[in-house]
């Protein structure tokens, strides 16, 4: 039987790689870590670096380039540059692609997202500084909007996961706005306590973004960005709290249902709707 796929983008400044290819053997894909380099060059150590050889596409975390002339510019530009027809395709042939933080601020300067009308080409929407103009390491409540097409977040609506950026606050022309809330493009917002949205408020709204929007996906929902990291809660110690939790469930005679932590179901999500769709013969 035909494996899922997987592959995780490694180049300068990108750090969240091993996590992320981590997960995504988790969740039951066979994940490659491969530097940028390699995948333009379309060899790795004398095998194949080729996109067309995977099923899913991972934009991961950290700081590319430095964020040098912007949170994912440089990253973008070298892609489109070397790449551009390449992914076009992957997007054609209906696979998937997360972007994950600074993947994310990627996907958005290279136009995959939002992708109305399926214009992957065009830039819509910014992630710029955080309204506190400072770095934030947090964890964040996030409320998931269940009719959303995304396919990384089915049965998904409600989690918790940490953000760590500088530029996270997303930002977009109310029209634009009112777009992605209207076609469900709008995945997760920030929310408070009780699981409602954050309504900008800070500490639960960590950087401002308008409308509280944590993560976007394209028309199809084959295409998501998120600034939250799931791959940073792969097991349930990840969580500050644990250990009160467990605690909590030992005074009731109960012990911890799964070691996994929340985060994993994105990449499960993924991984079934590939696994899916090469059994079926759409993917090869």
């Amino acid at each position: 039987m035909t494996p899922v796929r997987a592959l995780v983008i490694t180049g300068y400044g990108l750090n969240c790689d091993y996590e992320t290819d981590y997960s995504l053997k988790k969740a039951g894909a066979e994940s490659h870590r491969v530097h940028i380099n390699e995948l333009i060059a379309g060899r790795r150590s004398g095998s194949r670096a080729e996109l067309d050889f995977y099923h899913i596409l991972v934009f991961g975390g950290g700081f590319s380039w430095a964020d040098d002339h912007g949170a994912g510019v440089i990253f973008a530009s070298k892609l489109k540059s070397n790449l551009g027809k390449q992914i076009e395709r992957f997007i054609q042939d209906g696979k998937l692609i997360l972007g994950i933080c600074n993947g994310f601020q990627c996907l958005v300067n290279l136009g995959l997202l939002p992708g109305f009308k399926k214009n992957y080409r065009e830039r819509r929407v910014a992630i710029t500084y955080n309204d506190s103009g400072n770095f934030i390491d947090a964890w964040v409540k996030l409320k998931i909007n269940n009719k959303s097409p995304c396919i990384f977040t089915q049965g998904v609506s409600y989690m918790e996961l940490p953000v760590r950026h500088g530029e996270g606050k997303f930002y977009a022309s109310e029209e634009d706005i009112n777009h992605l809330f209207d076609d469900h493009q709008v995945v997760m917002q920030y929310a408070d306590e009780n699981g409602d949205v954050a309504d900008r408020k800070w500490p639960m709204n960590p950087n401002g973004s308008l409308k509280d929007i944590a993560g976007i996906c394209d028309p199809t929902g084959k295409i998501f960005g998120l600034m939250p990291h799931p791959e940073a809660f792969h097991h349930y110690t990840n969580h500050p709290d644990w250990t009160r939790k467990k605690e909590s469930l030992i005074r009731k005679g109960k012990g911890i249902d799964s070691e996994e932590g929340d985060g994993i179901r994105i990449f499960k999500n993924a991984v079934e709707y590939s696994r899916d769709a090469i059994e079926n013969g759409v993917f090869e």
